[in-house]
Formats: C-alpha cells, sequence, structure tokens
C-alpha cells in the first residue's frame, strides 16, 4: 500500500473504489492542480487513470465545497451540448477518506494556463477557435432548460444576485483577517446597484479557460469545477468570464493572476473581449447593458474566496504552492473591482 498523500486514505479508500468505480489492486495518488479550493487527485492503477475530487482539509464554508451538487450537475449535463466528464461515483460517507468525494473521468488534453505550453501546442488559427469555442460552450450552458436534464430544482434563481451578496458578505466577516476597507466598499456599491432580475439559466460559477481542457486540436473536450454550480442570473458567469479575459493593449494591473490562464489568453490568436462579448450577445440573445456590474460582483466574490483561502494558509490547512500570494491578490481584486465600477456608465455602481 503507498503512503497516504494529504486528505487520502489508501487503507479506506481502496475498498471503496473496488466496488464502486473499477476493480483495481492498488492504487496511486497525485494532486494536481493549483488546489486553491476543492482538491483534485489523479488516481492511477495499471495503465488507467482516473479523477478524484474532495473539499479542502480546513475552512469549508457551509455553502461551499458541495460534492453531490458538484456531481450531480456534471452526471445531468452527460450528452448535452456542454462537454464533461463521465462520472463514476460519489461517496458521501465521511468515514473513508474524512471528507465527501466523488471519482470522475480523467479528460486527456490540456488546462491552458501555461503561455508556452499553448504556444508550442497550438497555432494562433486553434488559439482563436479554443477562445471561440470556450464562449460557445458558455452560451451553450445558459441555453439548456434546467428542467430537461433533471436540474429544475437545482437552486433558487429568484433573488440569485441578492444572495449572492448577502452570503459573500457573511463570508467575508468570518473569514477576514485584517481590516479590508475598499472590499467593504465594493460590497456597499454592489447592494445599491443591483440591475433588475435576468432570466435564470444553469450557472457554472467559476467560467473561465484554466476551468476547460482543451483537445489536441484546440476544441473544448471538457468543462470542469462545477462546485459553485447553481440555477441563477447568467450574466454572472460572463462577469466572471471578463474579470479573466485579459486584453493585450489594457492595463493589466488589477488582474487576477493567480492559478489563472490571463497570460494565455492575451496570446496572439485570441479573441479580444470585445470580440468575445459580442460573441456571446449573437449566440445568447442577451443585453449585455449592466454588465459592468456582474464585472464587479466577480470581483467581490473571488476576492472573498481568496481571503478564506488567506485563512486557511495562516491556520495550515492549505496543499500546494503559492498561497503566501493570496493575501496580496484579496487587495488587488478590491481596487480592480473599485476601478471598474468608477468608470461605469451606471451611476450607483459609481457610488453617485
Amino acid at each position: 500500500m503507498p503512503e497516504d498523500v494529504a486528505g487520502i486514505d489508501f487503507d479506506r479508500l481502496l475498498p471503496w473504489f473496488r466496488g464502486h468505480v473499477a476493480p483495481v489492486d492498488s492504487l496511486e495518488a497525485e494532486l494536481v492542480g493549483h488546489g486553491r479550493s476543492n482538491l483534485t487527485y489523479r488516481m492511477s492503477s495499471g495503465g488507467e487513470s482516473w479523477i478524484l475530487r474532495r473539499p479542502p482539509l480546513s475552512h469549508v464554508q457551509p455553502t461551499a465545497h458541495d460534492m453531490s451538487r458538484e456531481f450531480r450537475v456534471i452526471s445531468a449535463l452527460a450528452g448535452s451540448p456542454v462537454p464533461v466528464p463521465k462520472t463514476y461515483a460519489l461517496c458521501d460517507d465521511t468515514d473513508v477518506i474524512g471528507a465527501p468525494f466523488y471519482v470522475m473521468e480523467n479528460v486527456e488534453g490540456l488546462v491552458p494556463v501555461d503561455p508556452k505550453e499553448v504556444e508550442r501546442r497550438y497555432d494562433e488559427v486553434q488559439r482563436r477557435m479554443m477562445g471561440e469555442e470556450l464562449v460557445d460552450g458558455l452560451a451553450a450552458l445558459h441555453a439548456i432548460d434546467p428542467a430537461d436534464v433533471g436540474l429544475a430544482d437545482f437552486g433558487r434563481p429568484e433573488g440569485y444576485v441578492e444572495r449572492q451578496i448577502r452570503r459573500f458578505s457573511e463570508q467575508l466577516a468570518k473569514v477576514k483577517t485584517r481590516d479590508l476597507p475598499e472590499l467593504d466598499e465594493v460590497a456597499r456599491r454592489l447592494k445599491t446597484a443591483m440591475p433588475a432580475s435576468a432570466d435564470a439559466t444553469i450557472v457554472h460559477g467559476d467560467y473561465r479557460l484554466d476551468n476547460a481542457i482543451m483537445d489536441g486540436e484546440g476544441h473544448l473536450a471538457a468543462v470542469l469545477d462545477w462546485e459553485m454550480s447553481t440555477l441563477g442570473d447568467p450574466l454572472a458567469d460572463l462577469g466572471i468570464m471578463r474579470m479573466y479575459w485579459r486584453d493585450r493593449e489594457a492595463d493589466t494591473d488589477l488582474t487576477p493572476t493567480i492559478g489563472s490562464s490571463a497570460g494565455v489568453i492575451t496570446m496572439p490568436g485570441f479573441p479580444s473581449w470585445q470580440e468575445a462579448a459580442a460573441r456571446y450577445e449573437e449566440k445568447s440573445g442577451r443585453d449585455l447593458g449592466h454588465l459592468d456590474f456582474y464585472i464587479v460582483l466577480a470581483h467581490f466574490k473571488l476576492a472573498v474566496i481568496l481571503e478564506n483561502m488567506h485563512a486557511r494558509f495562516q491556520a495550515g490547512g492549505t496543499v500546494g504552492s503559492g498561497f503566501e500570494l493570496i493575501g496580496n491578490q484579496v487587495l488587488v481584486l478590491a481596487r480592480g473591482g473599485l476601478a471598474t465600477a468608477d468608470a461605469s456608465a451606471m451611476p450607483a455602481l459609481r457610488g453617485s
């Protein structure tokens, strides 16, 4: 039996795995990805491999890291226009590895976070296709009727934006380790600038290039990391995608960088943000007039998530590297949200 890795108990996992996934003789585990939120492991045995997802080791928020929700939405989208990994089994028994977890397919391909690797594998035509298919995947997700895939009760779309602001404000109050006046100001402006509710769709919650796997030709092979998915306002997903979608000519000082593909999206070939937004608008038929609000909301939510990770890091409950940078990134996000708000055409968002 191999030595246990953080978050995995092989003695308990192996019998469960044999009974629910595959009749393996042994298992090896490798932590993959940046491990900032839910932990992702590549499990391997005899030339086969699978992906196991579990919550972080400490500071788990009560409304986050729900393995059953993530497993449910990925399973529901199988066969839809949105590519997702095949799911195998969900385990709610915390006696197995100390937390709920699930196992899914290991989709072959590249998560495009390294510009040098993207440049080596894909030419400019393929990079444009990658950007366009990412946009098309979001439009396709937002076009799915939740009832058609068994997700009619997956969330409460009424009041989605108000609940998001309230929930993340409450989380911030619980986890912050220092005074964050700029982030408090972002929250204040969001509360006063809420637009009328849009139509309700399945919302991914963290839709961006580095939560996708691209195949060898540059096609979208799978969308990953559904831990924040629900039913809600589709423009919230577009705001998140915009937050990460740098433009080559833009000032990038206020753009999130930790564990993100921000450097990839500026490479020659990728569509500009204006092209991406126009493509989404055409395919979805949605008005993007209030998009600034959703961009600021994205900055606020990510800042709160990172402040929670900062607290986990200080408590010694993180696995992986780079966590020492996250505390400063919270400040970067707060300032980025305020900069977008200050430049917005929405008076309430400007604080007027």
